[in-house]
């Protein structure tokens, strides 16, 4: 297994496209945080690896409070006494509806910056300390398609997850000393069974297949291999880039 040994924080990774990152992760022999702030659904996924045969915990957290990720570094280090990687997975999607940017309110676009943006940062500022004691680290940041598409009425999500690759970028430069590589993933539009209401209609959905390379749905399993990937040391010598996983809708 390709991630045996290893210790993995996967954030939001009670639903939707974290749960399949969790559980892909253990499969690979990485033992697992799922860390979520929704407690319920994180218990679920680990007992659900640890059944398989895997090994896992819930962690609790708020990636929009400092506080809450410490608490969620020391919770892992006291479990497994490392973290080797961090996918910061937990973002605000399908709590939006698509409106014009005038009719965005202020505190909604505050929220979805401090989720999808400082929550990366937060979550990064906790987990680094561990990584650099044992000087090696794989940072995995999830980004959007959207932002190479320009989606319109959806500008506060667009606008962060443009973010995250400026981030992604700016963070490999600054700790690439440490050995650790800091990437970005920006996924398409993916089936992931959470209610999508407000956010995607079917006629967008069969445009969206027409315009892919595989012109078909994408699921959450399309985005573990490439998650895999850059955890493991297959992907030692690469950092500071943005991979799409988007079934070739965009090409870049």
């Amino acid at each position: 297994m390709r991630l045996d040994g290893k210790v993995a924080i996967v954030t939001g990774g009670g639903i939707g496209i974290g749960r399949a990152y969790s559980k892909g992760l253990a499969r690979e022999g990485a033992k697992v945080a799922v860390a979520d702030i929704q407690v319920e659904a994180a218990t679920q996924v680990a007992a659900e690896i640890n059944k398989d045969g895997g090994e896992a915990i819930p962690v609790a957290v708020d990636v929009s409070s400092p506080e809450k990720t410490r608490e969620m570094a020391d919770a892992v280090l006291k479990a497994y006494g490392r973290i080797d990687i961090l996918v910061n997975n937990a973002g605000l999607y399908t709590a939006l509806t698509k409106k014009s940017f005038m009719e965005i309110p202020e505190d909604e676009w505050d929220r979805v910056m401090a989720v999808n943006v400082k929550g990366l940062f937060l979550c990064v500022q906790a987990v680094y300390p561990a990584m650099k004691e044992q000087g090696k680290g794989k940072i995995i940041n999830i980004s959007s398609g959207t932002i190479l598409g320009g989606t319109p009425m959806f500008l506060h999500y667009v606008s962060s997850k443009a973010g995250v690759l400026g981030f992604t970028r700016a963070l490999a430069r600054e700790i690439g000393t440490d050995n650790i590589c800091v990437n970005a993933i920006m996924p398409g539009l993916t089936i992931s069974g959470d209610s999508q209401e407000g956010v995607t209609t079917p006629q967008q959905l069969e445009n969206r297949r027409k315009s892919r390379a595989f012109q078909r749905d994408q699921y959450p399993d399309d985005l573990v291999g490439t998650v895999i990937f850059l955890s493991s040391d297959d992907s030692d010598f690469i950092t500071g880039q943005s991979i799409s996983v988007d079934g070739g809708q965009h090409m870049h």
